[in-house]
């Protein structure tokens, strides 16, 4: 998930197809996919001779490698979840919308409303949207035990639309706030449930790749949302339009909700097996549905039928040890410098002759598309701790490139154009890992009764550390340099990729039921 957002300065369920049955006449069995598409059947003949068998029998192993491959090149088995991941990552969308909406507009909003040149309400603009995050992060675990995911989520739109509506139409600095507040409560929310309610509805193959569809939701939405601004550099009204469409998006989300499944594991928690069931059979598919109930009632009957778990759960083993991981991960990927990394990018792209700040915005979030799209394949062939200590490492070594272009005597050109590559590096080694896997990790380590609770607060740790570098960071760099402050990025880098080495399992190819079994040393050894 793309998690820096702003400095507080200016600056229906898919049908399943049926699949045919096998000839008994054939002598190999086709291979047959989740969606029905089938090989053709292959006969062989057969031979008397042993000198024919064994000169058949490279030809069947090769025969056999083949299919296999076929198999994994036509794997479809995550097309019935898409649809359904594809409509909650519309949050997202909206995430990364509301990230950029700001950028350029900041200026004509300030100047229409009558506070330009005040830095202090111009930031307060921008930050209230945090504000509203942290408290709709810290409502969403108790919304989900309550309501589930799919109400929650249709329910979040209201503030998402109004603050959007309320912002397009203010004529005051207090009408601008209270749009900004509510845009945040509602995103907030979205922040904690999306990741949710993905790992709860996705297969386990499938989980880390579906995951990513919110980072990358959220990429798509600032590259739009920059890509929609460029009129207002010579519009000054332009940025009440921006608003306006910015509601569009939440009309959508609330409508689609209406034809996405609820996750089967709360509805296991309230006792709707029937309908748990049918959406593991649509989704997963038959062979799954045994063995996803009988694990579902395993882990209900070890934690309990209250749906509503307690914040004091916390405190207690193992779900302390999962919410110190998650409270950890978000300060570190906030320290780490992601924040401050956009802000000076811009001026580092204008070292090399690119003076629009819109154009550097859009190099940075192609990078960052990119890097998503790469984690989508990495995700669940590589795993999330690899994947994570990478990211980390990958970010280090390119603060520290930033830190040598700064600190060394090189030439003037090669050294933005050494600049410009650590920047990049950082943002696509960012998108990779540090960016979506601490955010899809969290509920993968989360029991099924404080899934919810860990998440907000695990989120609003990172909506705190978010605010504190956004206040910190520029007074840091007129203190210290950038150099320096980079060089602590760096080294927040490696301690991040050290603790993600230590005190990080591997979830990947695992099930969120197996990986609490092995978590909760009530269920170890059988159960209790």
């Amino acid at each position: 998930m793309w998690v820096a957002t702003v400095l507080h300065r200016p600056v229906v369920p898919v049908p399943l197809f049926f699949t045919s049955h096998l000839s008994p006449k054939v002598l190999l069995k086709p291979k047959t996919f989740r969606f029905g598409f089938l090989l053709p059947s292959l006969k062989l003949k057969a031979s008397a001779t042993k000198k024919q068998l064994q000169t058949q029998e490279p030809d069947n192993e090769d025969l056999h490698n083949q299919e296999k491959s076929d198999d994994q090149i036509f794997d479809l088995g995550w097309l019935p979840t898409f649809p359904h991941v594809l409509v909650a990552s519309m949050s997202n969308f909206l995430f990364g919308y509301h990230i950029g909406v700001m950028n350029g507009p900041i200026v004509s909003i300030a100047r229409e409303l009558g506070f330009e040149g005040d830095p202090i309400l111009e930031g307060l603009v921008v930050s209230i949207f945090i504000a509203g995050a942290f408290i709709g992060s810290l409502s969403c675990g108790s919304l989900v035990d309550k309501l589930g995911c799919r109400r929650t989520f249709q329910i979040d739109t209201i503030p998402l639309i109004l603050g959007a509506i309320v912002s397009a139409q203010a004529h005051s600095l207090n009408e601008i706030l209270l749009g900004r507040f509510l845009v945040g409560l509602g995103i907030g929310v979205n922040t904690v449930l999306v990741p949710i309610y993905i790992s709860e509805v996705a297969p386990t193959k499938y989980r880390g790749s579906l995951g990513t569809l919110s980072h990358i939701g959220t990429c798509l939405g600032i590259i739009f949302s920059l890509c929609l601004g460029i009129p207002a550099e010579h519009d000054p009204h332009w940025w009440r339009t921006m608003f306006y469409i910015a509601s569009m998006p939440g009309f959508l989300l609330a409508l689609g909700m209406q034809f996405t499944v609820e996750s089967p594991r709360w509805l296991c928690r309230v006792g709707d097996m029937k309908d748990a069931q049918t959406i593991i059979r649509n989704l997963w598919g038959d062979s799954e549905v045994d063995k996803a109930i009988e694990e579902f009632q395993s882990i209900i009957s070890n934690d309990g039928t209250d749906v509503n778990s307690r914040w004091m759960q916390l405190l207690e083993e193992p779900h302390s040890r999962v919410a110190f991981i998650g409270g950890v991960l978000f300060v570190l990927q906030q320290f780490a410098g992601i924040n401050g990394v956009l802000y000076f990018s811009s001026l580092i792209f204008q070292d090399v002759g690119i003076a629009s700040g819109a154009l550097a915005s859009l190099f940075v979030g192609l990078t960052n598309f990119a890097g998503a799209l790469c984690a989508s394949y990495l995700m669940d062939t590589q795993g999330r701790r690899r994947l994570l200590i990478g990211s980390y490492l990958g970010m280090a070594v390119s603060m520290f490139l930033i830190v040598f272009a700064i600190n060394y005597p090189l030439e003037e050109d090669f050294s933005h154009n050494l600049s410009i590559l650590g920047t990049l590096m950082y943002i696509f080694t960012f998108a990779i890992g540090a960016g979506p896997v601490t955010g899809l990790i969290i509920p993968e380590l989360s029991s099924s009764n404080t899934r919810g609770k860990i998440m907000s607060f695990s989120f609003s740790v990172h909506w705190v550390c978010n605010f504190l570098v956004g206040l910190l960071f520029l007074d840091l760099v007129e203190i210290f340099g950038v150099a320096s402050v980079y060089a602590g990025f760096g080294s927040v880098s490696v301690l991040s990729a050290i603790f993600a080495y230590y005190f990080l399992v591997e979830t990947k190819g695992r099930s969120l039921e197996e990986i609490e079994m092995s978590l909760n040393s009530n269920m170890r050894g059988g159960g209790r």
